[in-house]
């Protein structure tokens, strides 16, 4: 690959050429002072603050089709595309997302990628192909002296969390998944409660007693301010709901913890001294879990509820704009989602007539069996004209965003496992 010439190139191209010109010289010798400040300067500014969002299932389609349909809510329906709040980010990249065993990645090998930078099979998690065990880069940061903090709007032992803190040959192994979550010593989780807190036969000791034994204060709902002088927390909704995943956009009530209160609670934690360095990545994780169902209309709420999670980091880097570091990207594509079905018009109207499974509808109470979801949401996409091609995950590049200090970092064609690595070669 032909080499890019340097300023110092130049500079040392025009001191040949006037080899007599003393002025030249001296020119020559105060941008090289310059240049060499500046060079310096410039590998010394490292984020202190890193923010790692990860939308489970998020593809370029869910990003632009999100987009077109927030332009549609704000906009009287009028035909457009609306930013997300890290769309406007000044770095976009592409990953590949494939696995050491598959072409199309499952989450636990993705999250491994994208946490350890390294391929492993799918349905492992935090192990090698060998099943030895890999360090993600929350425990290399936590080593030289960042605090850490991992949530997530699904179960925090499911894969793409636990692959910041877990080893498992087995991502279906939660409850010991959920036992290394404490031996971790991280400084802040928050999201979806534990799968299986007490094994799969229900007859191990609670996970979350064990949480609370290893110096974890369990806290049900967000309190703004609460948590600014607690060196941990584990964060869950409400303790009737604490082992569910978090409750989606349209169902949601007062009480019900977000995602963006996730973040909320995560900056306060850990950015506790104020001048110490922290680690957070939060993860989306409901977009796949729709996705899967080729629901359209609440995989797009997730990703906007999603890119509302990441405003509130976009606040804080607007505070510490020289400290901050911002990615955004996803484990994968879940269910080859299209804007475009037949034709070349999409009915976002059609949407609302997707309905959850229980519920009341023009007064009268209902209940769908699994073929009558199935075949509403059938006709919702056809009426929509939004398309499915799977019901699982597909192969293809994701997006990647940034933001702040180093972000540079992530422009262009990259895989997976360059992420992390990309992330720890810049950070102090």
């Amino acid at each position: 690959m032909r080499k890019i010439p340097t300023p110092f190139y130049f500079l040392n191209i025009l001191l040949i050429l006037t080899p007599k010109i003393s002025s030249v010289k001296k020119l020559y010798t105060f941008l090289l002072v310059v240049l060499a400040i500046t060079s310096c300067s410039n590998k010394e500014q490292q984020p202190k603050y890193i923010f790692y969002f990860i939308g489970d299932g998020m593809g370029f389609s869910h990003v632009s089709i999100a987009e077109n349909y927030l332009h549609y809510l704000e906009n009287d329906g009028a035909i457009g595309n609306q930013c997300l709040s890290f769309t406007e980010f000044p770095v976009l990249g592409m990953a590949s997302t494939y696995s050491a065993s598959n072409n199309i990645t499952c989450s636990s090998a993705a999250g491994t990628a994208l946490s350890c930078g390294v391929k492993t099979n799918n349905g492992f998690l935090g192990v090698a192909p060998d099943s030895s065990a890999i360090y993600s880069i929350a425990t290399t940061l936590q080593a030289k002296g960042y605090r850490i903090g991992v949530g997530s709007s699904v179960n925090i032992n499911h894969a793409t969390p636990a692959a910041f803190y877990g080893h498992s040959s087995d991502r279906n192994d939660y409850y010991t998944l959920a036992l290394q979550l404490s031996e971790s010593q991280y400084n802040y989780f928050g999201g979806g409660g534990f799968l299986d807190p007490q094994g799969k036969a229900g007859d191990q000791p609670s996970a979350y007693d064990i949480a609370q034994e290893k110096g974890y204060p369990i806290v049900h709902g967000y309190q703004a301010g609460k948590f600014n002088e607690m060196d941990r927390l584990f964060l869950l909704q409400t303790e009737e709901k604490r082992n569910q995943d978090l409750v989606s956009p349209s169902d949601r009530t007062a009480e019900d913890l977000t995602l963006s209160q996730v973040v909320k609670a995560g900056i306060e934690v850990l950015h506790t001294p104020e001048n110490t360095p922290f680690f957070l990545m939060v993860e989306g994780g409901k977009i796949d879990w729709f996705a899967h169902a080729n629901n359209a209309k609440a995989t797009i709420e997730e990703t906007l509820d999603f890119s509302n999670a990441i405003e509130v980091a976009l606040e804080f880097y607007r505070q510490h704009p020289d400290e901050t570091l911002i990615v955004v990207t996803a484990d994968h594509e879940t269910g080859g989602f299209t804007m475009g079905r037949k034709g070349y018009s999409v009915d976002f109207s059609a949407l609302d007539q997707t309905v959850a499974n229980t519920g009341n509808k023009d007064g009268k109470s209902y209940e769908l069996s699994a073929e009558e979801q199935k075949e509403l949401l059938r006709a919702t996409n056809e009426a929509s004209r939004l398309g499915w091609t799977t019901t699982g995950h597909s192969g293809g590049n994701v997006p990647v965003f940034a933001i702040g200090v180093g972000s540079e970092a992530f422009a262009g064609k990259m895989d997976n496992t360059d992420i992390p690595k990309r992330i720890l070669s810049i950070a102090r």
